[in-house]
């Protein structure tokens, strides 16, 4: 019997893409190294787009703990350990959910089991071969090694990805092997806290804003409030020679002090663990050479990681590589996929891990040591009272500056670009936008004044969703959504004409498959 999918890996990216599929009809297995959900502190939230991705599929309400939906950060931000005046925008991109990797792990494994995925905890892919119908998968677990035929196998295995190296895939980067960062959850004193802002305030150096860099002539440091959680306090220094010795908060307290030059008072963390202590050299930022193999598709750091840059770029990356390749792997596999939809996984997903590389580096200059480095840094204090400067590196935080080839050379500035959030009244009542795609599939949104679309749709009836609804505010009168969300194809006429209709059809084509006839 072959399977469907294994995915490697049962981390945020694995089980978010076999959420994916399985929304999709697909029953992929989860293979994960571990016998249990790891406890070790990771990644402290996710920020940006993927926040919004994770309401339209229903997830953010379980996440943040509240049915309120995602809110931007309109105060402020960082780039480069240099402040962003986010109130400079009309509309911020940048949205936060702050949320611990486990808790994270722990939803989607949930949501996962809700929909049926088999998850073998304590089970790894041990090597693998392909032929043209399928990768055998040899998989080592608790009884010993086993064979698995599938018809498609994801590397979400992480960093060093099994899956990638066994395949081939070369990871080209660059190390950077110059910084040292220390990390603990400590305790402060309360009176160090501004009760209003959060900020802490350090005697001798003025406010340093949660969750956000500062960076110093020496280093760099951070402070982080998670709720319920002891704070996290980083501290990063470059070209420290290594001790050998085990980390403890003793050495953090002194880079602290070396950073800022004045001592933080910092104690043991209060409640129960896990805690973070940790000392972390170096970093890379890597690219596979390709995203896919044959059968073989990398996602998340298996596919990329990236060094020197704040609000875990390589999770939302991750997560948004799962959400694009199960709608698009899902259609080749029920047979209604048209000619390179596919191959439309890596050229996408391959621009949005080049604009996170140009990210990285820029944070990653702007954030080192010197005093030419301080130069660059005032000139660029100068550049960010410019609103529109501002707006481009939020939208590069974000990664809602990605903007896909969706066909058109003169289509709706929608088009390419992650559908915006609506609130729409329909005949059942008022929606959000986010609402109507829980279910992952494709939607055309017909805004326009006769609601007439539903002629064009008819040939892809069951295959793509119909809604006809009102906007309350300006919007685009037509919307062709991909289930990752993109538009693949909008208008602004109140009643699109048969050029738009064709290019409504061309999309529909393009991206769903070429519907045959009926045969009478």
């Amino acid at each position: 019997m072959i399977a469907d999918v294994v995915i490697a890996g049962g981390g945020p990216n694995g089980l978010m893409l076999a959420c994916e599929l399985a929304l999709a009809g697909v029953r992929p297995v989860v293979l994960e190294r571990l016998p249990e959900p790891s406890q070790e502190p990771k990644a402290n939230g996710l920020l940006g787009q993927v926040v919004r991705m994770l309401d339209r599929r229903g997830l953010h309400e379980r996440l943040s703990g509240s049915p309120e939906p995602p809110r931007p950060n309109s105060a402020y931000f960082m780039f480069g350990a240099m402040g962003l005046d986010l109130s400079l925008l009309r509309d911020s991109p940048i949205y936060a959910l702050p949320v611990p990797q486990r808790r994270i792990v722990q939803v989607l494994q949930e949501r996962a089991v809700e929909l049926g995925v088999e998850i073998r905890r304590g089970h790894e892919v041990a090597d693998l071969s392909q032929d043209d119908d399928a990768v055998t998968v040899d998989a080592a677990g608790p009884g010993g090694t086993y064979h698995l035929r599938a018809r498609y196998l994801i590397g979400a295995d992480g960093a060093h990805s099994t899956t990638r190296k066994l395949s081939g895939i070369g990871f080209p980067g660059v190390t950077y092997d110059r910084m040292t960062v220390r990390s603990a959850h400590a305790s402060i004193p309360a009176d160090w806290v501004d009760p209003a802002t959060g900020a802490l305030n350090v005697p001798g150096r003025g406010a340093v804003l949660p969750f956000l860099p500062h960076r110093t002539e020496h280093g760099g440091f951070s402070y982080a409030p998670m709720p319920g959680h002891p704070p996290l306090v980083s501290a990063s220094e470059w070209d420290q020679p290594e001790t050998g010795a085990p980390m403890s908060l003793d050495e953090l307290r002194a880079s602290v002090r070396r950073v800022l030059g004045v001592e933080v008072p910092l104690g043991p963390p209060d409640g129960e663990g896990p805690h973070v202590l940790r000392r972390l050299t170096g970093g890379n930022t890597r690219v596979a050479e390709r995203f896919a193999d044959g059968r073989v598709f990398l996602i998340g750091d298996a596919a990329h990681v990236y060094a020197a840059t704040g609000g875990g770029p390589g999770l939302n990356l991750g997560l948004q590589d799962a959400i694009n390749l199960g709608w698009k792997l899902a259609a080749e596999i029920r047979g209604s996929a048209p000619p390179g939809l596919l191959d439309s996984y890596e050229t996408e997903r391959r621009q949005a891990a080049q604009r996170m590389v140009m990210n990285a580096r820029a944070q990653s200059a702007l954030i080192a040591p010197g005093g030419d480095v301080t130069g660059l840094r005032e000139v660029f204090t100068e550049l960010l009272r410019d609103t529109s400067t501002v707006q481009r590196l939020a939208e590069l935080t974000a990664g809602a500056d990605v903007r896909y080839d969706m066909g058109e050379p003169e289509a709706h500035p929608l088009v390419g670009r992650f559908a915006p959030d609506m609130e729409l009244r329909t005949p059942a009542g008022p929606v959000r936008l986010a609402e109507l795609t829980r279910s992952a599939r494709p939607l055309l949104l017909d805004l326009t004044e006769d609601a007439s679309l539903a002629r064009t749709l008819a040939p892809w009836h069951g295959q793509v969703d119909g809604v006809t609804a009102r906007a309350p505010h300006p919007a685009p009168t037509a919307l062709l959504l991909r289930p990752d969300c993109y538009v693949a194809w909008a208008s602004a006429s109140p009643q699109p004409d048969p050029t738009e209709l064709e290019a409504l059809r061309a999309a529909l084509r393009r991206w769903f498959g070429v519907v045959e006839p009926a045969r009478t």
